[in-house]
Parts: structure tokens; C-alpha cells; sequence
């Protein structure tokens, strides 16, 4: 569309630290230096601090931050990488599979931004990783920050943020399920 514009949220700030996991597939590697430089610079901005974790593909991503949500101490994630449609279905396995799991992650309060790029040719990849053009990296950095943001606003220890399971709840209060 001819003169649209999106507006972007003002950064969020924070009272207290905040510690990001990057999560990124080196697959087209030149893709991701520009997503992770976009990223990186966006949570240094917001005075952030990151670890960055390389995974094999895109499928690998979600997996991955599941595995640290459970065994680390981080406050938010940061997905990365880059699908570029090829001559098989499996570019619809890997977007779809692969978003799915990243926002079923998301309703369980896991504050997550999702920045896989799912485009059909290299140069949309770098129209949109690219810093000084989309910086979608940026992007799924700052959408990570301001889910942290509203996590700490409504969230409280014995609440939290997201959906509950039934097993979790009874686990939580030592009620059976029966």
C-alpha cells in the first residue's frame, strides 16, 4: 500500500534487570548476522542483557527455548531464523510447525518474539533482516521486551501470566485432579 505506515511502540523501559536468550538458526548465515545484529542492538537499547543460542533449523527453535524455560532463568526469548520457500511442501511444514509451537508457548506466558522470517525468495530474506531496511531481528527483540513489560505488570507469583493446566494446578496446590 502506498503510504502506509506502522507505528512502532515506544521501547519499554524496566525497574529491574531484564536477561533475553536469542535463539537462532545459522542457516543462511548472512541472514542471520543481520537479524541477530537487529536484535542484539534492540536489547542493548533497552539496557538488556542476552545469551545467544545457535540451533540447527527453525524447527530446532521452539524446542530449544521450551528446554531453557524449563532448566534457566530467563525472562523473555528472542527466535530467529529464515525459511525461504523451495520446490517442496516441506517450507509449509517448517512455518507452520514451527509458529505453532512458538505461540502455544506464548499463551503459556512465555514471552517470546517471534522473529522467523517465512518468505518465498533471498532477497525478501534480506530486505527484511537487514537492519538498515525491515531489522525485523529488532522487531522480534523489541515484541520479546514489551511482552516482558506486561508480564511483570500483571503477573504475580502466585498467578502468573497464561494458561494453566489442570495437572499444573493441582501440582501447584497438591489437589488432585480425580
Amino acid at each position: 500500500m502506498a503510504g502506509s505506515s506502522h507505528y512502532i511502540l515506544p521501547r519499554p523501559t524496566f525497574d529491574k534487570p531484564v536477561k533475553l536468550l536469542i535463539v537462532a538458526s545459522p542457516y543462511y548465515k548472512d541472514i542471520y548476522d543481520m537479524q541477530v545484529a537487529g536484535a542484539v542492538a534492540e536489547l542493548v537499547a533497552a539496557g538488556a542483557t542476552h545469551d545467544l543460542l545457535d540451533v540447527t533449523g527453525a524447527l530446532e527453535i521452539p524446542t530449544s527455548i521450551a528446554i531453557a524455560e524449563r532448566m534457566s532463568n530467563f525472562d523473555g526469548y528472542v527466535a530467529l531464523g529464515c525459511v525461504i520457500r523451495g520446490a517442496t511442501t516441506h517450507y509449509d511444514t517448517v512455518c507452520n510447525d514451527s509458529s505453532r509451537a512458538l505461540q502455544l508457548m506464548g499463551l503459556q506466558g512465555i514471552c517470546i518474539g517471534n522473529g522467523i522470517l517465512t518468505v518465498e525468495n533471498y532477497d525478501q530474506a534480506v530486505e527484511r533482516a537487514d537492519p538498515a531496511q525491515m531489522n525485523k531481528g529488532a522487531g522480534a527483540a523489541a515484541a520479546a521486551l514489551h511482552l516482558i513489560a506486561t508480564s511483570r505488570k500483571w503477573g504475580r507469583p502466585d498467578k502468573g501470566v497464561g494458561f494453566t493446566s489442570e495437572l499444573l494446578l493441582a501440582q501447584q496446590t497438591g489437589k488432585s485432579t480425580a
